[in-house]
């Protein structure tokens, strides 16, 4: 399991789920808009703080973001 794919691949799709675009989804959660392209792109080695920023914007909680293949409930 690669965890910065596993992460970004999550992000990317709760984040269309919401129907934010990602300067939209940026702005909510206080990051850039490249940030969150190149975490999205598995580009980006991403730290606990900005981990727990996402999922707040998200309305998740973080450990949602690093499973592999998660299924809503």
């Amino acid at each position: 399991m690669d965890i910065i794919k596993v992460f970004g691949y999550n992000l990317k799709r709760y984040r269309i789920l919401l129907g934010l675009s990602q300067e939209q989804f940026a702005e909510k959660c206080g990051l850039h808009r490249t940030y969150i392209s190149s975490v999205e792109r598995f580009q980006r080695n991403i730290s606990i703080e900005n981990i727990q920023r996402i999922a707040d914007a998200l309305g998740i909680e973080a450990y949602k973001l690093l499973i592999e293949d998660y299924e809503e409930d």
